[in-house]
């Protein structure tokens, strides 16, 4: 849990009964590789930070799957288009390694904002995570060859070569395992 405070003291201060509060909603959670936290069709009910671990959403298509984001340790997650809007979430959300979260309610987020001077901060900045994630890889989509985008994906989580299935990576970046393969042999 200390890593959850130190997050957000590094981004602004908490006060000792404003984190008593917002620690006391919090329930650490333990997963096995593979675990699926939210099936596709269900309501998302959980903001959660990842304490250790990778996390990836994907959605399931009829032959494969089109994996689109990942979350590491030091970050949130969450189906946050089917937190907030209270509707089913259209893709899953399930480990890849061994995974520690501590897990918030939407009942108990709804209630920190109602009586919590630091409330609406922590809710816009576990927003302002997750939104920043999707725009960058929108525009990464739209900017970036799949070679870019394996090498920054490379450069700014080197983890991901070593803990990540390559076929993820490959769906990630918007390629097939086999020309992943490829990009992997000309820039090695």
């Amino acid at each position: 849990m200390e890593e959850i405070q130190h997050y957000f003291e590094l981004h602004f201060g908490i006060s000792s009964p404003d984190w008593d509060l917002f620690s006391s909603k919090l329930i650490q959670y333990s997963f096995p590789k593979k675990a699926i936290l939210l099936s596709q069709g269900e309501t998302e009910n959980h903001l959660s930070f990842v304490s250790k671990g990778i996390v990836r959403q994907y959605v399931p298509m009829e032959s494969s799957e089109m994996t689109f984001g990942f979350a590491f340790s030091g970050s949130f997650i969450s189906a946050y288009d089917s937190f907030i809007s209270r509707t089913p979430s259209k893709y899953v959300v399930e480990t890849i390694s061994e995974t520690v979260l501590w897990r918030l309610t939407y009942d108990d987020l709804q209630m920190i904002y109602k009586t919590s001077q630091i409330g609406d901060r922590i809710g816009r900045m576990a927003s302002e995570d997750l939104f920043l994630k999707k725009s960058k890889r929108e525009l990464s989509l739209l900017m970036d060859s799949p070679e870019e985008r394996y090498l920054k994906l490379f450069t700014e989580r080197p983890e991901v070569i070593r803990e990540i299935p390559l076929k993820y990576v490959a769906s990630y970046i918007g390629v097939t395992p086999q020309a992943l393969s490829r990009i992997r042999k000309r820039i090695s």
